[in-house]
């Protein structure tokens, strides 16, 4: 078997994301790194090699037949000592193609960003995510969750692996996220347009239905009443986003929400804001509010499996209960209305969101594959 490790998702776009860093340390490491997903258009030049995969993220599609069917050739012909699997269908396909390889000493690991089972979540889910992956478990030598209670779950409903871990997330870089001073927080503004009285919430999240941006613009209406000189800027790109236009425009908001698209800037967004917010549905951690908080913001955030891993309510934000519009406004108004509060809360959220930088999530995965990699020779 060679020194060959193999990633698995959904889309070439995750690694994009996500693994750069990890793929670069195993390389650094001596290992040969391969990715292989759907999407071939985005080129992951980092990579050793990168195989395109017909996976679809509908369990039911024969596509993803036809992808177990190609990945095992991979598998046969490349001889990988680790294949490491992301994303829902991503995984699936991986460890059923990976299946017989183990007989002959092939490890298997899978990071579940976010079970689509969950508390709280559609019957449907359990329904059709959950058995998939409890058989899949047998067949990985090690899962991996982000959340506590993913991890749980794991021993709760006696899934199957021989070994379970819990990590900080796949880590964010510092570089870009940090506080800056007040002049400079309000020389930002004055490039970007936005006044020194403003007071500016932020959202980055993809526009989809589980990021619920029609709960933040039912909100918005009530609290610009309340708080005049109140914008928010919505960051992100997505197949809702005119949808979520329409909306803003029906209730007349288009000068205090404010569609930014995709931003290369980010950090420039939040380091100018003054609250980071998700109204998401659901999150396996929320790596967008980790951001915010290395920036210096108070967060407020929907009660969620992974807005509780990084928010300690009433410290270094609020979490309100999911769809109550009453608890979302209080806590934006109470943060408005007492500025020691809101900086002392973003002077927590800077400390909490240590412990999701880049190098921790680094070296607690370098632990797991020490586990499972072979000795090179």
């Amino acid at each position: 078997m060679k020194n060959k490790i193999l990633f698995v998702a959904n889309i070439h776009k995750h690694f994009r994301a996500f693994h750069i860093p990890y793929i670069q340390y195993l390389q650094s490491k001596g290992y040969e790194v391969h990715v292989a997903a759907n999407d071939g258009e985005t080129k992951i030049i980092e990579a050793d090699k990168q195989f395109n995969l017909t996976i679809n993220r509908n369990p039911f599609s024969s596509e993803n037949s036809k992808a177990i069917r190609e990945l095992a050739k991979i598998i046969d012909k490349e001889e990988y000592c680790l294949v490491h699997c992301h994303t829902a269908m991503g995984s699936v396909v991986a460890r059923i193609a990976a299946k017989k390889f183990r007989k002959t000493g092939l490890k298997v690991l899978y990071t579940a960003h976010g079970f689509h089972f969950y508390e709280g979540s559609p019957k449907k889910f359990w329904l059709m995510y959950y058995p998939m992956e409890k058989y899949l478990s047998k067949y990985t030598d090690g899962i991996i969750t982000i959340n506590q209670e993913d991890f749980q779950l794991l021993e709760r409903k006696q899934f199957k692996n021989k070994h379970s871990f819990l990590i900080n997330g796949v880590g964010v870089k510092r570089k870009k996220f940090n506080s800056i001073s007040n002049d400079e927080k309000l020389n930002l503004r004055k490039q970007l347009g936005f006044s020194e009285n403003d007071f500016i919430l932020v959202y980055a999240a993809e526009y989809i239905h589980r990021k619920n941006h029609a709960f933040l613009i039912d909100s918005i209406k009530k609290l610009q009443t309340k708080i005049p000189n109140l914008k928010v800027l919505l960051a992100g790109r997505g197949q809702l986003f005119e949808e979520v236009k329409s909306l803003i425009d029906q209730s007349n908001l288009e000068r205090t929400i404010i569609q930014l698209g995709f931003r290369t800037d980010i950090d420039s967004i939040y380091k100018l804001s003054d609250i980071g917010i998700s109204t998401s549905r659901q999150e396996g951690l929320g790596l967008n509010l980790v951001e915010e908080m290395m920036c210096g913001l108070p967060v407020v955030a929907t009660i969620d499996r992974g807005h509780k891993e990084v928010i300690d309510h009433a410290e270094n934000g609020f979490l309100f209960q999911q769809n109550n519009h009453e608890q979302f406004q209080d806590y934006i108004i109470q943060l408005y209305n007492d500025k020691f509060l809101m900086s002392k809360m973003g002077e927590a959220a800077k400390e909490k969101a240590k412990q999701f930088e880049l190098d921790n999530s680094l070296n607690q995965m370098s632990e797991i594959y020490q586990q499972f990699l072979p000795n090179k020779s």
